[in-house]
């Protein structure tokens, strides 16, 4: 054994007695679940892992990602040994203020107080398990195909979470890629949160299941540290193929009132319980590891920046709006060099595969993984690209998830949403997007927005380019008729009032492919002489609150919202919203939405069906007044 590896039993020591004092400070917390990775994680800090405390962004670092999130005492003990907190700060586990919360969480500013959150050694928030495998693999590509950097991405995973599907995908993604940047290290302690997991220590079952996806599989006693030397060593070496070690742990590993215990999980120890537990590992240390800087290194040079130039579509010809977020985000493309996409193998239905075909290097497939896609556009994210992400909108209801931790992670991703609503026609309700948007809205610090027109897709997706946190792009199947020049501007937040007249009756305000229906609506109602103002509400979260205020006090009140989407949570409901907020406009808002699960049947159809055409918006409009 050589020096290094020599302090390495003690640094394991050191990291569970640290793992107990602050769980233990707390009050909550993990230690058992932090206690069986200690050995693994004390060889990586004291002789692998490459990194500048001082410099987290630093092109050169490894990444290290603790896909089981509620290990995070482990994490922050690691922190400690390596100088970047100090003692009295890792005792602050858990409190309100305090930087390590119960689940790690990258740096970030919080609106509240202006205060940073997070610490700036965290990539991705976890503690949602299956998680950080698939953003390391957006990392792994982000190093190996776009930046070409030498670094590597560590992954220490719970055997509890190799349950989850999205690990899966991960692992297949992995070996699709041939990522031998990435090495993921299993902590296979049998025992989850209530009891044994479904393959407790059947080390070559995980083992086969991980060469089967195309990785190199290493089977270790996971407290032996000469042996998780070699492991490390072996997967540093392996070329064309990432690495999965899978060592067998002790949950509560050297500590008999816990060791192996089951009824542990997410339980601290007493004051009393954790004096006798911190004797038996030897006593308090307060080891330092001076942890190995990476080689100065830059990102591989990328082509120039060229000047924005957003595709045109001349007024009065129809295009949809898919196809105009596959043309724009070529343009993009040429001007940001930051630029990838992802797509879920529909990129023919999408139109990413102009992007493809334009820009090879950073375009990424994720076939039908969604749960990979979103994860592996925040991985991007993360190392400081600007991701796109696009399926069918009703398939990333899968990936919800990953969508909500992108949020807590404070990253910015870009996620279009093709073939929404009943207007796709005859693939029926399956392939029908009607909760996307209440979805999406739900999400913290969202934007939404949902062009009627090819222009004003353009406008909005080079926007999109520039926004902050998770924006959602609903993106119309069909052709539409193309109503604004191309020189309009549709500011994130605004609004366009198509018809208004001062003796307007009733305000409609419509979205996407239902304003077209309130457009000829508009044309019915005035021929008999009733005159309504149309608004265009592209921009669904944030929504334009002083229009629809203007627009409620000049027509009585008096509001008719229209949408291909169910009635809950969609357009119908942000307008409520911002109504809310003024109780002193009279207002009475008229939902139109689909209410009824759809069939198959041409579009025209089953708007009609839905009650969402203009027919249908017409006759409301008439019985409202």
């Amino acid at each position: 054994m050589d020096d290094l590896l020599s302090r390495a039993s003690e640094m394991g020591a050191q990291l569970r007695v640290d793992s107990i004092r602050c769980t233990t400070a707390a009050g909550s917390g993990h230690p058992t679940s932090s206690m069986s990775a200690a050995d693994l994680m004390a060889v990586l800090l004291i002789k692998y892992l490459k990194y500048d405390w001082v410099h987290p962004h630093a092109p050169g670092n490894d990444r290290l990602i603790f896909s089981k999130g509620h290990a995070s005492p482990l994490l922050y003990s690691m922190y400690k040994a390596a100088g970047a907190i100090t003692d009295e700060e890792l005792l602050s586990l858990r409190k309100l203020g305090s930087r390590l919360e119960g689940h790690p969480k990258p740096l970030q500013s919080a609106e509240s107080h202006g205060a940073l959150q997070g610490l700036p050694w965290v990539d991705t928030a976890t503690g949602s398990l299956g998680q950080g495998l698939p953003v390391g693999i957006g990392m792994a590509l982000n190093g190996k195909c776009v930046d070409k950097l030498p670094f590597t991405v560590w992954v220490l995973l719970g055997d509890s979470e190799m349950a989850e599907g999205s690990i899966w995908e991960a692992f297949d993604k992995a070996g699709h890629y041939q990522l031998d940047n990435v090495i993921a290290i299993l902590d296979m302690n049998r025992l989850g949160q209530r009891g044994p997991t479904d393959l407790g220590w059947d080390a070559p079952a995980y083992a086969e299941r991980a060469r089967a996806f195309g990785w190199h599989a290493i089977e270790i006693d996971g407290h032996d540290i000469d042996a998780i030397d070699h492991a490390y060593t072996e997967a540093l070496a392996q070329t064309g193929q990432p690495t999965c070690i899978v060592a067998k742990t002790v949950k509560g590993s050297g500590v008999s009132l816990v060791a192996n215990k089951n009824g542990w999980h997410g339980k601290p120890l007493s004051p009393e319980q954790a004096k006798p537990a911190i004797e038996e590992l030897g006593g308090e240390r307060h080891i330092s590891v001076s942890v190995a800087k990476p080689a100065s290194v830059a990102p591989a040079a990328r082509p120039p920046a060229r000047p924005l130039k957003l595709p045109v579509y001349e007024v009065g010809t129809e295009e949809a709006a898919r196809k105009a977020f596959g043309d724009t985000l070529v343009a993009i493309g040429a001007n940001r060099p930051d630029v990838v996409v992802l797509d879920g193998e529909v990129s023919n239905s999408t139109f990413t595969e102009e992007f493809n075909a334009a820009y090879p290097d950073r375009f990424f497939e994720m076939y039908i993984a969604e749960q990979q896609l979103v994860a592996a556009a925040v991985g991007f994210a993360a190392l400081g690209k600007t991701a796109f992400a696009a399926t069918f909108a009703a398939f990333f209801t899968r990936a919800f998830d990953q969508v909500r931790m992108a949020a807590v992670s404070g990253v910015s991703i870009r996620l279009c949403g093709t073939h929404p609503g009943v207007s796709i026609g005859e693939d029926g309700p399956s392939q029908m997007a009607l909760e996307d948007i209440a979805m999406m809205r739900a999400v913290h610090g969202s934007t939404v927005l949902y062009p009627c027109d090819a222009n004003q897709t353009a406008q909005l997706v080079a926007a999109m380019a520039d926004l902050p946190g998770i924006s959602y792009l609903r993106a119309t199947r069909g052709k539409l008729p193309v109503i604004y020049p191309s020189s309009e501007r549709f500011p994130v937040g605004g609004s366009k009032v198509l018809r208004r007249s001062d003796a307007d009756q009733a305000t409609i305000v419509a979205a996407g492919v239902t304003l077209h229906e309130s457009l000829r609506a508009y044309d019915q109602l005035a021929s008999e002489g009733i005159r309504v103002r149309v608004i265009d509400a592209y921009s669904v979260k944030p929504i334009d609150v002083a229009t629809l205020h203007e627009a409620a006090r000049a027509t009585g009140g008096c509001i008719i919202v229209v949408e291909d989407h169910w009635s809950e949570g969609g357009l119908g409901d942000a307008v409520l919203d911002a109504l809310a907020d003024a109780p002193e406009i009279p207002h009475r808002v008229i939902k139109l939405a689909v209410r009824a699960m759809p069939t198959s049947g041409k579009p025209a159809e089953l708007l009609s069906a839905a009650g969402i055409d203009a027919e249908h918006i017409a006759q409301a409009v008439r019985e409202a007044l």
